[in-house]
């Protein structure tokens, strides 16, 4: 989860990929970019009650993405969001595990 200013800065640009299941909950946030990524990602917006209001598969790098009705974005592998069928319109449940 990146839910401080430095953590929302950094985001996955230090990472080379992600694994299946991984993934980073940016909040608050409302747009992203992908400059200097090294893997393509999925954008899955969330607005404040967790309802996805827009789906951006394998984002490349050096792009832009927005939706100014989301209060967060979930960044997953690319591919992610068609394997779990993800649209918007869709509820997410987050729980916190022990």
């Amino acid at each position: 989860m990146a839910d401080s200013s430095a953590a929302r800065r950094t985001g996955l640009l230090k990472h080379r990929g992600l694994e299946r299941g991984q993934g980073l909950w940016i909040l608050p946030c409302q747009s992203v970019h992908t400059f200097f990524m090294k893997f393509a990602i999925d954008l899955v917006y969330l607005d404040r009650r967790k309802r996805v209001r827009k789906v951006r598969h394998s984002v490349p790098a050096w792009r832009i993405s927005g939706c100014l009705t989301a209060h967060s974005v979930l960044e997953l592998p690319g591919g992610t969001a068609i394997a779990t069928r993800t649209e918007p319109g869709d509820q997410l449940a987050v729980e916190k595990l022990p």
